[in-house]
C-alpha cells in the first residue's frame, strides 16, 4: 500500500455531531446500550475520576512553538493506527485520517505546525511516545493512572465507551454473558484488555490489531470481541453476521493525546489549541461529521474546565 504521511499544515474542511445513541452504533440491529455514566471499569486501573483536566489554558499568542522540543522543528511527528475507523485509519487514497487525526490536524493548524503521521501498533505506541520516537500518540487513548506512569496526556477530546460484539445468532447479548470459557477477543494493551482481564477476571484472546480481532470473530475462532465502541461501529457492516450486542458509556476516563510526560510545554500547547477549536466550533463540526448519531453525556465536556463548547 502506498501510504501518504500527510505532512502538511492542518487546514481541514470540517462538517459534523456530538453524540452516543449507542444503540445505533454501526446501524446494527439488536444492539443495546447504556447512555449513563458507569463504573463498568471499576476493579481495573480505570477508577481515576477526571481530576487531571486543567483549570484553563495558556493563550495561543503566548506559546513559542520553537520551545516545544519537537523531533522535527515545526512538525508534529504522530504515531497512530491504520485500521481503527472511524477514529484512526488510512483511507482508500492511502492518507491517514479519522476523527482523532483530523482533530489533531486542526489543533496543529492553530499552532502553525505541520503534522506527519506514522503507523504503529497500539501495544507499542505509549512506549514509543515515552522514548521520543513520536511527539504525540493519536489512538483514542483512554487516560488512566497506570498509563500516566509512562506518558503525559493532554486534556480530553472525547469520552470513553466500549462494546461487546458477537455473532448475530449467538447467545451473547451483552457484557453479562461474558463468562469463563467464552473466547473473548481484545487488542493487546488496550483498556478492553485491561477490563476483561482485571474487571471480569477472565483470560482474553489477545490480538495485535482491530482488523485481526474482528476477522477472528467473523470466522468463529472467538465467541465475542470487546472493543472500543467507535472501532466496533467502524468494523461491523451489514451482511457480516455480527452485531454490536451492547455498548456502555464510561465518563470516568477520557480520550486524550499521549505526549512524553517530561514535555509539559507541548502538552500545554496542545491543550491551548484544543480549547481554541472547541471555542470556534471546529470540535463540534468534526464530532458531527464522524459521529452523526451520537449523544454527548451531560456529565462530560472536552478541553479545559474553562472551555466553552461552540455549536459550530
Amino acid at each position: 500500500m502506498n501510504i501518504k504521511t500527510r505532512k502538511r499544515l492542518s487546514t481541514v474542511p470540517v462538517a459534523v455531531a456530538l453524540a452516543v445513541s449507542l444503540a445505533a452504533c454501526g446501524g446494527t440491529a439488536g444492539a443495546t446500550s447504556s447512555g449513563r455514566p458507569t463504573d463498568a471499569l471499576a476493579g481495573s486501573d480505570q477508577v481515576s475520576l477526571d481530576r487531571y483536566t486543567t483549570k484553563d489554558v495558556t493563550a495561543l499568542d503566548k506559546i513559542d512553538t520553537s520551545t516545544l522540543g519537537l523531533i522535527t522543528p515545526g512538525t508534529l511527528t504522530v504515531g497512530t493506527l491504520s485500521d481503527a475507523p472511524p477514529n484512526i485509519f488510512i483511507d482508500k487514497s492511502g492518507t491517514f485520517t479519522g476523527y482523532d487525526n483530523e482533530l489533531l490536524l486542526t489543533m496543529a493548524g492553530k499552532l502553525k505546525l505541520k503534522v506527519e503521521f506514522k503507523s504503529t501498533d497500539f501495544a507499542a505506541l505509549l512506549s514509543q511516545v515515552a522514548n521520543k520516537q513520536f511527539d504525540v500518540g493519536s489512538s483514542s487513548i483512554s487516560t488512566t493512572d497506570a498509563r500516566r506512569k509512562t506518558v503525559g496526556f493532554t486534556n480530553g477530546y472525547d469520552f470513553g465507551y466500549m462494546a461487546v460484539v458477537a455473532k448475530t445468532d449467538a447467545a451473547i447479548k451483552g457484557f453479562k454473558d461474558l463468562k469463563a470459557g467464552t473466547r473473548i477477543a481484545v487488542v493487546q494493551g488496550t483498556v478492553q484488555d485491561d477490563y476483561v482481564t482485571n474487571t471480569l477476571k477472565l483470560e482474553p484472546v489477545r490480538f495485535s490489531d482491530y482488523n485481526t480481532a474482528y476477522a477472528n470473530l467473523k470466522n468463529g475462532q472467538v465467541d465475542a470481541w470487546v472493543a472500543p465502541s467507535q472501532q466496533a461501529s467502524g468494523q461491523v457492516k451489514p451482511g457480516d453476521g455480527t452485531v454490536i450486542a451492547e455498548s456502555v458509556v464510561n465518563t470516568q476516563n477520557f480520550m486524550a493525546y499521549g505526549v512524553n510526560k517530561e514535555n509539559q510545554q507541548l502538552i500545554d500547547a496542545l491543550n491551548s489549541a484544543l480549547d481554541a477549536i472547541i471555542a470556534d466550533g471546529t470540535w463540534s463540526k468534526l464530532a458531527r461529521q464522524w459521529y452523526p448519531d451520537r449523544e454527548i453525556p451531560a456529565t462530560w465536556s472536552p478541553g479545559s474546565n474553562a472551555a466553552v463548547v461552540a455549536k459550530g
